[in-house]
């Protein structure tokens, strides 16, 4: 019984040195990633009220994007949008509006992510009515002109509706392109 009081107080040292090197390889290794606040999803500016304009080479006005706010997050560079809009204009041809209730923007504005009540229209001429499409989410790439989307899809003009899931749009083209799923009806101008 005496050799193992003896051997307690050392075992007990050793456990606590132990312990206490342990600790403190951990502590200084890795180190709080929270603390500094680089992971946090927090924006670092906010606009209200933004327009941004893109022109041509030549200065003609290509499209604008409005937003009621712009919240840029810097640790992803990613930029959300809340009730954006963006107007397609070209000389001769009707506008092309596209609004939604939020939006994301890419790092380097190619691509505008909207989602949330998203509406198309393609303003009327002289020759056709007005179009209307109604989808949840849609991919804009501004640049292009074109958009895409695999959700519901319902487009409208006059009295002819056609609805399917899936579209692709090409705005210098005027095409919508339903992928699948697709039915609808259409106004016969011969029949009247």
């Amino acid at each position: 019984m005496r050799q193992w009081s003896t051997a307690v107080l050392p075992i007990s040292i050793l456990l606590t040195l132990a312990a206490l090197t342990f600790w403190l390889r951990y502590a200084t290794e890795f180190p709080d990633a929270h603390a500094d606040g680089r992971h946090r999803h927090d924006p670092d500016y906010v606009v209200s009220e933004v327009t941004v304009r893109k022109l041509d080479r030549s200065g003609t006005l290509r499209h604008t994007l409005v937003a009621e706010e712009l919240r840029h997050y810097p640790d992803d560079d990613s930029t959300e949008l809340i009730k954006p809009t963006l107007v397609y204009v070209q000389p001769g041809r009707p506008r092309l509006i596209v609004k939604a209730a939020h939006g994301r923007l890419s790092s380097q504005a190619e691509r505008v992510d909207l989602r949330g009540d998203v509406e198309v229209q393609r303003e009327a001429d002289g020759k056709h009515e007005a179009l209307f499409v109604r989808t949840s989410e849609l991919t804009a790439l501004p640049d292009e002109e074109k958009a895409f989307t695999k959700a519901n899809v319902m487009i409208t003009q006059g009295k002819s509706s056609i609805q399917g899931v899936g579209m692709q749009v090409d705005n210098k083209l005027r095409t919508y392109v339903l992928e699948t799923q697709v039915s609808g009806l259409i106004d016969s101008h011969r029949l009247k």
